[in-house]
This record gives structure tokens, sequence and C-alpha cells, in this order.
């Protein structure tokens, strides 16, 4: 039971280090507004690959990677996650960068929503009437939102959606994080070196930049990287819906950083549309810990 409760709370300090770390990294990505987004993401490309490769050495995955490496099916299918991720990191920096970090905060309150829906298109999984009222809420949202500003809000729609088809790609495929983030960052790898090569920007060669500069554009691996083993650690110690829990701390942070930090424009509208997709969360927190409580003790508490 000790060594249970041990792993436990190292789980949940692990998840609380991970989602934290997403919920910061935007301070990152706004102080290097300096360089475009694209050319963050060549490096964010580049440094992550590096640096999972180390780790997948270091770690010993490199049998669970000649495995995947073994398997067209598989691959075919990351280069459709790769195309997602890839898509996902430069709509993230970019919104960042050009303040519209509030509908990067609402993409991600939005995803755990368009999860759930592709959970009853694909997996055939049941939308109970709870279900159907947050699912219901977060489509009023987006209404409310083309009704007040007249447009879709593509930043929001476009990181909830590649991100939960990502993770539905990466939950069929059932690829471990390091392994599929070498594959993709892989894949992605001469498509961000070609970028830098041709790029005009007058820090896309390394060699004319201040070590200063050079030390900034190496941070975008570990950015990448840090809160990924930090998840990876805690989905081996805790349960996913525990995990479920701390998700919406990366996207509360990013609100907060916009709101307060980099004085991003809250208006009435902004809100309502926040409140609506917060009442729709609330209501999925609110039907987790009615069906956690349904687990019987001994369940909960068998080894």
């Amino acid at each position: 039971m000790d060594i249970m409760q041990t792993s436990s709370k190292s789980g949940v300090l692990y998840a609380l280090t991970a989602f934290t770390l997403w919920a910061i990294a935007p301070i990152y990505f706004k102080e290097m507004s300096f360089v475009p987004a694209q050319e963050i993401l060549a490096h964010r490309v580049i440094w992550s690959f590096l640096l999972v490769l180390a780790l997948i050495f270091i770690l010993r995955y490199s049998k669970a990677l000649v495995t995947v490496l073994k398997s067209p099916k598989i691959l075919a299918a990351m280069l459709v996650s790769t195309s997602l991720i890839g898509f996902n990191w430069g709509t993230f920096i970019w919104a960042v960068q050009n303040n519209q970090m509030l509908s990067a905060s609402l993409g991600y309150y939005i995803n755990p929503l368009i999860s759930i829906l592709l959970g009853v298109i694909f997996f055939k999984e049941k939308l109970d009437t709870i279900r159907k009222a947050a699912v219901l809420l977060c489509f009023c949202a987006v209404v409310f939102e083309i009704i007040q500003f007249g447009s879709l809000p593509w930043i929001a729609l476009a990181l909830s959606m590649t991100f939960a088809f990502y993770g539905l790609i990466r939950k069929k495929i059932a690829v471990d994080s390091f392994t599929g983030m070498a594959i993709e960052t892989a894949i992605m790898l001469p498509f961000a070196l070609m970028y830098l090569t041709l790029s005009p920007s007058p820090t896309s060669n390394i060699f004319d930049n201040s070590a200063s500069v050079n030390w900034l554009l190496f941070a975008a691996g570990p950015v990448t990287m840090a809160p990924l083993m930090c998840f990876a650690a805690a989905a081996n110690r805790v349960s996913m819906v525990t995990l479920g829990f701390f998700q919406y701390i990366g996207p509360t942070g990013m609100f907060f950083l916009a709101v307060f930090l980099y004085d991003e424009p809250l208006s009435s509208e902004k809100l309502t549309t926040f409140v609506l997709i917060w009442s729709a969360l609330a209501i999925l927190i609110f039907d987790s810990i009615r069906r956690l409580r349904k687990v019987p003790d001994a369940y909960k508490n068998s080894p």
C-alpha cells in the first residue's frame, strides 16, 4: 500500500509539473516573437528530435522504435499524425506571437469536447444525457462566437480539431510517447532543415547569431520535451481519469497569461464564449467525479 501511495503521489507531482509547464510555455514563445513562427517551429522539430533520440537510447526504447519502423501500417498512420501535430504546433506559436493567446486557450478548452465526439464516431461510445448537455454547450459557444464576430473561431477550432484527431490516431496505433515523438520529428526534420536553409530571416543561420539567441532557439527542444517526459511519467503512475482533471491547467494558465500579463482584450462577448465552455467542462468534471464515486472501494484500492 505504501508503495502504491508513493507512486500515486509522485504521479500527481509529475502531472502537475507537466501541465504547469504547458501552461507557462507561451511565455517562451512570446519572448521569441522576434523570430518568425515557422522558424521557431523548425527549431522545435530539430532540437526535439535530437533530444528524444538521445532519451530513447538512454531509456532503452530503441527496441520499440525498431518495431514501429518495421510496420508500414503504423508509419502510414504516423505520417498523418505528424501533419496534425506539425500544424497544431505552428498554429499555436503563431497565435501566441500574434496576441491570440485567448483563442489558443479556448481551443484547448474545447479539445476534450471534440475528443468526446470522436469517441462516439470512431469507438461507438455512447453519450449519456450529461455529456450531451456538455457537447451542446460547446456547440452553442461556437455558434455564439460566429454570431458575435461574424466568423468562425478558426484558431480555437484548428487547435482543438488537430489535437483531438492527433490523439485519436495515437490512441489507435498505441505507440509510446517517446517513440512517437522521435518518428514524428524525424518526418518533419527534412522540412525544418530545408526551411532554415532557404529562409531569408536574419536568425535562420545559427552561425550568424549571438550565443544568447542560439540558446533561446535550442530551448525550443527542452520546452517541448520536458512536459512530455513528466506526462509520460505521470501516465505510468496515475489513471487516465486523474490525468483528465489536470488537462485544464494548461488552457487556464494561458487564459490568465493572456488577460493579466499580456493584456489581451477580454470583451463581454468573448467572456460569454468562455463561460459557455467552462460550463460544459464543469458538467464533464461533475460527471467524472460521479462515475468515480460509483467505483467500488475494493476495486479502487486493489493493487
